[in-house]
């Protein structure tokens, strides 16, 4: 009786051994994710076999981010951290340093096709013709990344999500990191990504023909700020802002007075508000130009569970559908 007893408690104890390892493996990758997009992304690749905390969250603005304390103490504790690169997070460096995290920090735009920063154009005379916006390999972007005078971003855009075939490259540096720190689950990351990279594809898709419902003389349109040059030289829309790269960069009365008047030129089919921004300038723009302010388009942030850009393809359907529709009409 005693013995039965006795297997029966060392079976309970392998029972609990292997519920408890169980359970640690669907958590067993912690990530940090810089902001909501790459999140979303980790979220696809990872699965139930990552636990995501996202350190800018829906609807905010990575360019003004202020870290918290719980920041520092997710990062010590992380195992991967996926971050945008490209300058886009300024408050991350110092904060990672402060963490003291081991953790490898993936910057995602690697590898991807980046486009030179409009305003860095105008201070650097690159070939081609003036303004115009210069793509690149991002294979090594660092030694860009330093000091660029008062330019908050450096050399580069840093919004490259906005183009559908830079966010597969995202994807794929999410798998890569993923299996380097858990060889055990790299089948699933691998399968992931390519589950959910045939959902990209055909949402490139979707874009082009919603795109080319829209006549070429309506292809111009206004938002907050310049976070859409990617989208536009991928999918030939024409965005003008009256703020730069950044949202830090105040617009000045002669930036604004500026725009007005090229608008008013270029004939600007729609005006919109982004989720990140401050709707003054726009809505002040607006009554200059007599364009009325369309639907809110999502540019550096998802929207939070109950909004129309919870994910990144809700995004870019979302932003897409808002254009469209505001310019047809329909």
């Amino acid at each position: 009786m005693f013995r039965t007893l006795n297997l029966a408690a060392a079976a309970s104890v392998i029972t609990l051994i292997c519920a408890t390892a169980s359970g640690a493996s669907a958590q067993e990758l912690k990530v940090v994710a810089s902001f909501s997009v790459i999140a979303d992304f980790a979220k696809n690749v990872g699965g139930d076999r990552v636990a995501i905390t996202t350190l800018v969250g829906p609807n905010g603005d990575a360019h003004v981010y202020e870290p918290k304390p719980a920041d520092a103490a997710a990062l010590a504790a992380a195992d991967v951290v996926l971050t945008n690169g490209l300058q886009l997070e300024g408050f991350l460096p110092r904060l990672i340093e402060a963490s003291g995290t081991k953790a490898p920090i993936i910057e995602l735009t690697k590898g991807g096709e980046v486009l030179k920063n409009a305003e860095e154009e105008h201070h650097h005379h690159h070939e081609g013709e003036a303004g115009e916006a210069h793509e690149h390999k991002a294979a090594d972007h660092d030694e860009a990344e330093e000091g660029h005078g008062h330019h908050h971003h450096g050399e580069y855009d840093p919004h490259a999500w906005q183009s559908v075939h830079n966010a597969e490259v995202y994807v794929k540096n999410i798998a890569d990191a993923f299996c380097a720190a858990d060889a055990a689950g790299c089948d699933t990351y691998k399968a992931n990504a390519e589950a959910y990279g045939k959902k990209l594809e055909a949402l490139d898709k979707e874009v082009r023909d919603a795109i080319a419902e829209i006549p070429e003389e309506k292809r111009t349109i206004i938002t907050s700020h310049d976070a859409f040059g990617y989208f536009q030289h991928e999918y030939g829309l024409r965005f003008l802002a009256p703020e730069g790269i950044s949202t830090e960069s105040e617009a000045s009365a002669a930036d604004v007075a500026a725009l007005v008047k090229q608008v008013k030129e270029d004939k600007a089919s729609a005006i919109f508000v982004e989720n990140v921004t401050n709707p003054r300038l726009i809505e002040q723009i607006a009554s200059e130009t007599g364009l009325k302010v369309g639907g809110e388009l999502y540019s550096d942030a998802l929207s939070d569970e109950s909004g129309p850009a919870s994910t990144y393809i809700d995004m870019v359907r979302h932003n897409v559908e808002t254009i469209k529709t505001d310019i047809l009409g329909s």
